[in-house]
This record gives C-alpha cells, sequence and structure tokens, in this order.
C-alpha cells in the first residue's frame, strides 16, 4: 500500500518508545522508532533476509528494496505510519509498521481507527520472539495513537506468523479472501492477552537467568599474573569448586607475550578476541575505567552474560551513576545482560555445572534453597551461616547494584527451577515493587519466598540503586508483602531461621504444637513463645531430667502420630548423670533417637524442630539427620532415563509433596532415615541446564520446564536453634505460610455491584478534571461533588450542612431533624474529639444553641472552626477507609479504627487493589483492635458486612478510575445493623504511568 510519504508532517521523535526486551532466548534486544537514518542499516538488513521471508512479506519475490521502498520504510509521522526496529549491535534483525488505513483499506488519518500491520524477521533470529515482543510494542503505540484495531493479511503457508498473531491473546476475526488470510485485532488488552505476555515474560527472564547459571565456557576478565586480586580468586574459586565447562584467564597485559600463558593451569589470553572458542559468561574484574573496552570485546565475540565485580559505579557518586547508565546500555546493544556492578558474584551447586564465579572462598553445599543477596557482606554472612545449620544451596547471587539482573529476573527463575523449594532474599531496595509482589505472590503459591529488607528507615534507596520513591511507610510495604505471601523477616538470622526449617520439614496443617523434652522450664519458655506468636500450644510434656534417648524417641513417635498437634517441638538439654555432674557428649546418641523417631512416622506431615542448650554435638548431628519431609521432585524424585518431568510445581492434590507442601495437598513419601551423607560429602545434585557437559546451548529453546534430570539429593535437616523464641517465630511464620498457602489455592473474588454507575463516575471525572483552569496537579473534590461520585458506586456519604452562625445552625438541625451533631471542621480540630469540637445527640434548638456558644466560647470565632451539622446515627465503633495510590506500588486501600490510640500504635491494615472479598474480610480482621468490632468485653458485635461491602466498593472505585488517587472516609460508624459515613475526602489528578500493564521491557536507562 502507498502513501504520500513526501507529505508527512513533522513530529517530534518518540523517545519514549524506545526499550529493551528480553526474548525468548535469554538475550536482549532494543526495539525503537525507524528514523530517516537508517536507511544503510535498512538495506543490510533486508539484504541478510531469505528469499522465502521476502515472498511471505510481499507476497511475490522481492530480491532488493528499491529507493522508494528505503524512502518510504524510514520516513515515519509517527501517528499515522510508525515503524519499529528490534536491534542487536545497532543493527536491524526485525522490524514491524503500521499504516492508517480507512473502511476501504486505503491511507488515512484519525478519526480512522484501524491500521495495517507487517512484520519482518531474519531468518537467523527466527524463533526467539522478536516478533511477539514487536507485536506488544506496536500494539502499544497504536493504543497511544488511537488506533484500536489492526489488520494484517498472511499468506496461508506463513505459519510462524499466523501464530503470532493468534497467539497473542487479542480478541481476532480470521477470513480467507483472495488466497490470503485475513486477520483482525482488537488491540484492547485482555485478560488472556495479559496472561500471554506475562508468561512470555518469565520464560524469556528465567531463561536468561539459566544462561547465566549455566554456561558452557567462562573468561575470568582482569586475572593478574600474580596470585591474589580479585580476578585470580575468582579464577582460583572456579577451579576449586570443579567448574564442568571450559575456563579462560584474560589479561590485556599478555597482549605483548610470544608464546602461550597458563594462569594456574588455565590458558590465559591478552582478550577475549584472542581465544577463539566461543565464551557464554565473563566475569570482569578491572578498574571500572577499562570496562567499556572489555564489554565490547565481549559483545563482538558472543558472550551471552556479564558479572561485573568492578566497583566504582552508582555507589560512588554522580559520575558513577553515569558510568552505571553507560555500562548498561552498552551491554544491552550486544544482548548481554549485566549482574552487578559491584557484585559478589553467582554460584551453582548442580553437579553437571558446579560454578563459583563469586569471591566466596568456599562452594556451598548443594541443596534446594535459592538465594539472592545485594550486599556482599551479607552474602558473605548468610552463606556461612546456612553452611553452619546443614543447609544447601541450589544457587546463589550477589548482585551489587543490580543494575540490569535483580530479584525480579530470579524469582522468575526459581519459580519453576525443579532444584529449588525455598527462596531467600536480602533486599536493599525493590526497583519495581509492582513487578516483584506479583512474581512474588505467583512463586509464593508453589513454594516458600522469605525476604528480610535492609534500609528500611533511612527514607533513601542505598548508593547505586536507582528505584522509585515511595511515600508509604515500612510497615505498610510489609503488609503488602504479606498479602503476596511473603514470609516478611526482620534479621538476616530469622531468614535462616525460616529458611532451613522450610527447606527441611513440611508445612504444618495449623496452629496447634506439640511441645515435650527435659526441661520443664525450657518447655514453659516454648509455650510463652507460642502463646506470643499466636500459636496454640498443648501442655508441655515434661520428660524429666532423667529422660534417656530412647525417652524422646518414644516421646516424639507419640507426638508425630497424635492427631491433636500440628508441629513438634523437641527442647533439650544436657542430662545430669547420678553423681550431678553435667554430661554434654551425649547430642549425636540423642540426634539419632530422634531420627529413628521421624523415620518410623506412618504419615510425616508435621515439621519437627530441635530447642537444645549446651547439647554438644546435637546441632551438629541434626544437621545431617532425615527430616520429615517427604522425598521432593525434581532431584529427588526418580525419573525414568530420557524422560522429561514438567518442571511445574505440583498443584494441590496433584503431584508429589515437596518442602513447603501443604499437609494433605498432595500426597507423600517419606524420605529414607539414615542416608544422609555428611557436610563435607554432599551427594550429587543437577544442573540448572540440561547437559551442561555437552554445553548449555543445549537447553530447549527457553520454555518454562526443567534444565536437567533429576538426580538424588541429601536428605534434609532436623532444624535445631539455640533459643525457644527462635525456634518458634521460625515455625509460626511456616503456619502463616501454609494458611495463606491453603487459602491462595481457592482465591477469593471481587465481587460485581449492579447499582455501580461506572460510567457516571468517568464522565464526572472527565468534567472535573478536563474543565476550564483545572489544576494539572490535580484537585479535591468538594462536599457535593465527592458525594456525587461515592454514590455513583453506592458509598452514601451522610449529609453535612455548614452552620457559620447559631440561626444557620438551628436551621440546618430544622432540615435534618433532631437529635443533630455539632461539629468543628477546621483542619486542627477535624476529626479530633478530643479536643472537644464535637457536641452529640443536641435534642432541641435550646440545646444546640447552647453547644454553639461553648463550641466558639473555648475553640474561636465561628470563621476559625467552620462548624457543620449532622444528623445524629446509631451508635457503634468508629472507622477510617483510605485508599492511596503510591508511584512505587500502586493502589492501596487502608483500614483502621478512628482515634488518638490507632494512629498512635500505627494499627492499620493495608491491601493491594483491587481486593478481593478475602482480602477485605482479613483487613478487618488484621488489626490488634479488631475484637473491638467483634463484641469484645460482651459488647455487640458490629456489621461486619456492611463494613466489607463499603471496602469492596471503594476498591473498586480506585481500581476503575486510577484518576481517583486518594480516598478517605473518615470516620466510618459501624453499628450492629449498617453503618454510616459522616465524611469524605477524594482527590483527582491525571493517573499515574502503569509500567506493569504495558509491553513487556527492561528498565531504562
Amino acid at each position: 500500500m502507498q502513501s504520500a510519504s513526501d507529505q508527512l508532517p513533522e513530529h517530534d521523535y518518540p523517545d519514549h518508545w524506545e526499550a529493551d526486551v528480553v526474548l525468548r532466548d535469554g538475550g536482549t534486544a532494543r526495539i525503537r522508532p525507524i528514523t530517516a537514518d537508517d536507511a544503510d542499516r535498512l538495506v543490510s538488513f533486508y539484504e541478510q533476509v531469505s528469499d522465502e521471508s521476502k515472498y511471505y512479506r510481499f507476497f511475490a519475490p522481492y530480491p532488493r528494496l528499491s529507493a522508494k521502498d528505503v524512502h518510504r520504510f524510514t520516513h515515519h509521522d509517527f501517528v499515522d505510519r510508525v515503524g519499529l526496529a528490534a536491534t542487536v549491535g545497532g543493527e536491524f534483525i526485525a522490524t514491524v509498521r503500521y499504516d492508517r488505513i480507512n473502511d476501504r483499506g486505503l491511507p488515512a488519518s484519525a478519526p480512522a481507527d484501524e491500521a495495517e500491520v507487517a512484520f519482518l524477521v531474519q531468518d537467523a533470529h527466527q524463533g526467539r520472539g522478536v516478533a511477539s515482543a514487536l507485536l506488544e510494542h506496536i500494539a502499544a503505540v497504536a493504543r497511544e495513537r488511537d488506533i484500536r484495531r489492526f489488520a494484517a493479511e498472511v499468506l496461508p503457508a506463513n505459519n510462524k506468523m499466523i501464530k503470532v498473531f493468534t497467539d497473542a491473546g487479542y480478541t481476532q476475526k480470521r477470513s480467507f479472501e483472495d488466497g490470503a488470510v485475513r486477520l483482525h485485532l482488537d488491540l484492547e488488552p485482555t485478560d488472556r492477552s495479559l496472561a500471554v505476555q506475562r508468561a512470555r515474560e518469565q520464560r524469556a527472564e528465567a531463561r536468561s537467568v539459566q544462561r547465566l547459571l549455566t554456561p558452557r565456557s567462562v573468561a575470568v576478565v582482569g586475572a593478574g599474573r600474580a596470585p591474589g586480586g580479585v580476578g585470580r580468586t575468582v579464577l582460583r574459586n572456579l577451579l576449586g569448586a570443579g567448574y564442568t565447562g571450559r575456563v579462560y584467564a584474560v589479561n590485556a597485559a599478555l597482549a605483548g607475550d610470544g608464546g602461550p600463558v597458563a594462569f594456574d593451569g588455565v590458558p590465559a589470553h591478552p582478550s577475549v578476541a584472542a581465544i577463539g572458542e566461543p565464551v557464554d559468561l565473563a566475569i570482569v574484574a578491572v578498574p571500572a575505567e577499562r570496562v567499556p573496552e572489555v564489554v565490547a570485546d565481549c559483545g563482538e565475540h558472543g558472550v551471552q552474560g556479564l558479572v561485573v565485580l568492578s566497583a566504582g559505579y552508582a555507589e560512588s557518586g554522580a559520575d558513577g551513576r553515569e558510568r552505571q547508565r553507560q555500562l548498561v546500555r552498552q551491554a544491552r546493544s550486544y544482548g548481554m545482560r549485566i549482574i552487578g556492578p559491584n557484585a559478589f558474584g553467582i554460584i551453582n551447586t548442580a553437579a553437571d555445572v558446579r560454578l563459583n564465579a563469586s569471591l566466596a572462598p568456599q562452594t556451598p553445599a548443594a541443596g534446594r534453597i535459592g538465594l539472592f543477596t545485594q550486599s556482599g557482606a551479607i552474602g558473605i554472612a548468610l552463606l556461612a551461616g546456612l553452611h553452619r545449620r546443614g543447609a544447601g544451596l541450589s544457587s546463589f547471587i550477589s548482585a551489587g547494584n543490580r543494575a540490569d539482573v535483580s530479584g525480579n529476573d530470579f524469582l522468575q527463575h526459581w519459580y519453576d527451577d525443579p532444584g529449588t523449594d525455598v527462596v531467600l532474599l536480602y533486599l536493599e531496595s525493590i526497583g519495581n515493587p509492582r513487578k516483584f509482589t506479583r512474581l512474588a505472590r505467583r512463586t509464593a503459591a508453589v513454594k516458600p519466598v522469605v525476604v528480610v529488607k535492609g534500609a528500611r528507615h533511612s527514607g533513601s534507596a542505598p548508593p547505586g540503586h536507582r528505584v522509585p520513591v515511595t511515600r508509604i511507610p515500612h510497615a505498610t510495604v510489609s503488609a503488602l508483602l504479606r498479602q503476596a505471601g511473603v514470609i516478611r523477616v526482620d534479621t538476616v538470622t530469622e531468614l535462616v531461621d525460616a529458611g532451613v526449617l522450610l527447606a527441611a520439614q513440611p508445612l504444618p496443617a495449623g496452629p496447634r504444637v506439640a511441645i515435650l523434652g527435659n526441661s520443664e522450664s525450657l518447655g514453659l519458655l516454648t509455650y510463652d513463645a507460642c502463646l506470643t506468636e499466636g500459636l496454640r500450644p498443648l501442655r508441655p510434656l515434661d520428660l524429666t531430667t532423667a529422660a534417656e534417648p530412647a525417652d524422646f524417641r518414644d516421646a516424639l513417635v507419640a507426638a508425630l502420630a497424635d492427631e491433636t498437634s500440628d508441629a513438634v517441638v523437641v527442647n533439650a538439654i544436657p542430662w545430669v548423670g547420678e553423681n550431678g555432674a553435667t554430661e554434654f557428649g551425649d547430642g549425636e546418641v540423642l540426634a539419632a533417637s530422634l531420627r529413628e523417631a521421624v523415620a518410623s512416622a506412618q504419615a510425616p506431615t508435621k515439621p519437627v524442630v530441635v530447642v537444645h542448650v549446651e547439647m554438644g554435638g546435637l546441632a551438629e548431628a541434626l544437621a545431617v539427620a532425615t527430616s520429615t519431609r517427604p522425598t521432593a521432585p525434581g532431584r529427588g524424585a526418580a525419573t525414568a532415563p530420557g524422560s522429561r518431568p514438567t518442571g511445574l510445581p505440583a498443584a494441590p492434590g496433584t503431584g508429589t509433596a515437596g518442602p513447603g507442601t501443604v499437609p494433605g495437598a498432595a500426597s507423600a513419601v517419606p524420605a529414607s532415615a539414615g542416608s544422609a551423607p555428611a557436610l563435607s560429602a554432599p551427594a550429587p545434585a543437577p544442573a540448572s541446564g540440561a547437559g551442561a557437559g555437552a554445553g548449555a546451548g543445549a537447553v530447549g529453546d527457553g520454555d518454562a520446564g526443567p534444565r536437567s534430570a533429576p538426580v538424588p539429593v541429601p536428605p534434609a535437616t532436623i532444624p535445631s536453634y539455640p533459643a525457644a523464641e527462635r525456634a518458634v517465630r521460625a515455625l509460626a511464620e511456616a503456619v502463616r505460610y501454609g494458611q495463606w498457602r491453603r487459602q491462595a489455592a481457592e482465591p477469593g473474588r471481587v465481587p460485581e455491584y449492579e447499582d455501580i454507575d461506572e460510567a457516571g463516575a468517568a464522565a464526572l471525572i472527565e468534567r472535573v478534571l478536563g474543565g476550564d483552569g483545572a489544576d494539572p496537579r490535580g484537585v479535591t473534590l468538594d462536599t457535593a461533588q465527592a458525594g456525587e461520585l461515592l454514590a455513583r458506586y453506592g458509598i452514601a456519604v451522610l449529609p453535612t450542612l455548614p452552620a457559620p452562625t447559631p440561626d444557620a445552625a438551628v436551621a440546618a438541625a430544622g432540615r435534618l431533624g433532631y437529635p443533630v451533631a455539632l461539629k468543628t471542621t477546621a483542619p486542627h480540630l477535624r476529626h479530633r474529639p478530643d479536643l472537644g469540637g464535637v457536641r452529640l445527640d443536641l435534642a432541641s434548638e435550646e440545646q444546640l444553641r447552647t453547644a454553639y456558644a461553648e463550641l466558639t466560647e473555648v475553640l474561636g470565632k465561628p470563621e476559625e472552626l467552620l462548624p457543620v451539622v449532622q444528623t445524629m446515627v446509631p451508635r457503634g465503633v468508629d472507622t477510617v477507609v483510605r485508599s492511596a495510590i503510591d508511584p512505587a506500588v500502586g493502589a492501596v486501600l487502608s483500614f483502621g479504627l478512628a482515634g488518638a490510640a490507632s494512629e498512635l500504635l500505627g494499627d492499620t491494615a493495608h491491601r493491594l487493589v483491587p481486593a478481593t472479598d478475602r482480602d477485605v474480610a482479613d483487613l478487618v480482621r488484621s488489626l490488634r483492635t479488631a475484637p473491638l468490632l467483634f463484641g469484645w468485653r460482651g459488647s455487640a458485635p458490629v456489621d461486619t458486612p456492611a463494613l466489607e461491602e463499603v471496602l469492596l466498593r471503594v476498591s473498586r472505585l480506585v481500581d476503575d478510575h486510577p484518576e481517583v488517587v486518594a480516598v478517605s472516609l473518615e470516620p466510618v460508624v459501624v453499628a450492629a445493623r449498617g453503618l454510616s459515613v459522616l465524611g469524605a475526602t477524594v482527590r483527582l489528578a491525571p493517573p499515574p504511568p502503569r509500567t506493569d500493564l504495558g509491553p513487556r521491557s527492561l528498565p531504562s536507562y
């Protein structure tokens, strides 16, 4: 279709359309608008496309582009005609364009809302998901330009392109006309298109992480001639871990050397180019000013990823921040991803990889915990702590400034990694909180995610971290993470405590805890700790100080078989001999007895933890004892030769239970007892990538399945703790997580209310924000407008009449009917009944005039107090309902009781919008003061269903209309029957951008 491109109007270059995307195979590409300067790139790109692909594009042989074609395909107005290109290394690998058309298929301008779209992908890059990514971005551009539909003609034999359109998830129509398939796509996002987009995002980002963790070859750039230094340290650690791939050392100072050179037996070269063999991963340990030449060397020779250990970036100030931006841009231009800069490194313990590309001198034992940190120092501490507790890792990442690869990427990887059962995260900042919450919720539905957040109270992000500013307090962030199923802890010690329990034991079916041991005092401390954490402890069983290991065994067997408990805490202190001497040497014997007890359990679905006090050898012995955990799928489950396991977490009731399995949700097979090797000799574990010995490139096409055949893993441990409080706190987190898992299996719903007038509310919002003189920063609605908007969503606000004089107050009371309330609304007195600005139950004109005189005499003049009159409502509990949009996390629904006490204690609960019926029910009950709503001390319970309905309606309002940036209903008086909203404030503003709903893209730099 031809168009008069010479007459196109001038429009500014839309740089906000530029984006970096992760492709299906884990590599990256840059998507940007095509401009007139791209003529040579377009010609070069077209010359590398096969004749078949050209035929599919133009429906006829089309060996080369004419000068007129080149001009047309590179000159756009960015409104009616748009072209986008996907580039790697600055060169085109694919293009897409649309031309706006009218109902006859001819070139048109707005208000025509249909466009013809066409793609062309180089054959070498087909199958990488380039066209799918381009479709997402060109569709977003079209919607921005008020184009609502795409039309496309595809030859029937072009199955790949037909599949791109049909798999996108958009509403579409399909017909066959004149020998071609005619497709019409409605560009309005649907639940299916969003699900498709997120599934593709997950596969691509997981694959990009997998490429970093399973390289076939590694080059350490910056390895010095002499031992010592960062580069040689990493080289030594790679060799010490027994890395199964090829290793190279790179040192630019070798350029003048004549013969071959080796460092620690590893071939050394002056550059990556000089290696002459493919390199998948480069560890960069050179000064920051030399990093750009290293990145260029790596990018030009096919390196897939970089781990940049070099410092001197955003953590060092403004110049470093700019250096970091340039680093990311340069690496992405070559399709590479970066861990770092200022990183500590990565570790993969899989037996067919054994990668220790980090500064950690000792490779951790193979296990089933995935660990991500943003701090090298914290990473060292966590590695040491987990090692002491007998917990092995599947993978470890310390990402430093995490300028590119972040915790979100590793959540994508660990979500369906069959070698990881528990995810531990130490975060100092969250770069994309919306996405993190979404990914954490999905991952937590199949395996525990435990997070400790540093820099909680500093008020700013740590140096080097580029994150959006959030206005909400840390407590709110914690509440939102818990809503997503994240186990939120406060310290790295608690992170380890929870991690070793969740990795080793099944989830408890409930809060009932059996306590047994040989110390009555320690049993009472455990009992008290359980009550403090909201658990339901049974009466402790005191075995007395004379108890022997056999007594522990028998008591534990009975507790595991007892249906009245869901978990068992075993307390142990050194026993006292007949002569009164304390005996410390029986820890190994007791561990063997506990091992025997759990091995004999018929249905090992209860977690067991041990609290010990000065028991020599007990903790070490328990660190290799068989747990009550069932055999894990993936690494621990047998697979027939040649078969491919699904790699997806077992849905409740459909698969083998593993660590973190909810009891009753899956069948369980007990782990065999007594087969655990010592920590110094862990059993083999599989790679995260299939056939790593033959090369990571052999791994599929980036789908979400597992990346290696499963092999046996060491049996997990019985976790032990030196204090009852620590053991019980970890157990309580497991109980709460198990409850969340069971509830997540049957998620709540967002109710539909027939009386909601969404269109009327939208018209009112448009009228207010679009009016003459409207403040672009937003506007707070007056009382009448706020009441009208809320009424559109079925929320009635009690009428309030101004009372600037005593006579006006009497007139208002006459209109409303006695009894009435007289209140001040001055900002310094609003919602502060403790200051005496409210008079209630005024039953007559005389009482009203008296109250008015008292208020003005004590508190100030009427023009200062702004008094109002309201009718009285049934007495109840005063509550506050609020919602606000935070730029970092999105819309948040908040609830609390009104009054200074609740504000002082910070007793407010929060949930993300849109909230479900289950969310609001939990929201109401999660307050510490919630008993006041349910009949505390003999008072009448209030109408919580009515309260929950108001919360749901506010959530719907904010979710349906992102222009509603803040709502406050205060107070909401909840009576025994019904409720009354006495005051409301609503603020409107242009909605903030929703980065989580746009096309897939990496954070911009």
